[in-house]
């Protein structure tokens, strides 16, 4: 089922998310849902407050899809990534260790059309739960790595603009508030653009 995911500013993506308590099929279903309504909007991660349920759950794949849809190339990925099965779920995820320091010029599903860099670990190890409650851990860098500090940000109700300096966050704000969005552009531009620019994407 493909949800509504919801931009800023609504107030529910500043709310800082509840640990999950009870696993079962339930979560599987919203992890499913999750995962088809990432897909479905062409991006590589989804927390679950951004399709207004304020759990802590994230889902992410950043593995190249098919030509028209591609954004990053096989030979791109690093042997961290190469190494992680995907997609994942993640639940009650938490940073176990962040090493070393890069750039990315990120942007957000519940941020549309906006882009900009932001600093993050290079590295990123994490320890989380699956649907079945069953703890794991993950280690990335590269993309993966990046993808992983964002949506971990949406659980405690931090987008990527806050990453930003006063002045360039708060006139990014202004202009949504008072202008809106930009439209959309036709789904085959859109994917051209995407495919042609693997250091500009909405995670």
């Amino acid at each position: 089922m493909i949800m509504k995911i919801l931009t800023f500013p609504d107030p529910r993506l500043r709310e800082v998310s509840k640990p999950v308590t009870e696993f079962g099929p339930h979560l599987q279903k919203l992890a499913d849902d999750m995962i088809e309504t990432m897909y479905d909007a062409h991006g590589i991660g989804l927390a679950a407050p951004q399709v207004g349920e304020l759990i802590r759950m994230v889902v992410i794949d950043t593995r190249p899809r098919d030509d028209k849809g591609r954004r990053y190339k096989d030979e791109d990925m690093t042997e961290m990534e190469k190494a992680v099965q995907q997609p994942l779920i993640l639940i009650n995820p938490e940073i176990v260790k962040g090493e070393g320091k890069t750039t990315f010029d990120e942007g957000c599903l519940s941020v549309p059309g906006y882009f900009e860099t932001v600093e993050r670990n290079l590295v990123v190890e994490l320890k989380a739960f699956d649907v079945n409650g069953k703890e794991f851990r993950v280690k990335s860098d590269g993309l993966l790595g990046i993808c992983m500090q964002h949506e971990l940000d949406h659980l405690e109700g931090t987008l990527f603009i806050d990453h930003l300096s006063f002045v360039k966050s708060n006139k990014i704000k202004s202009q949504i508030k008072k202008h809106g969005y930009p439209p959309k552009q036709k789904e085959e531009e859109g994917d051209k653009e995407k495919s042609s620019d693997s250091k500009k994407l909405e995670v």
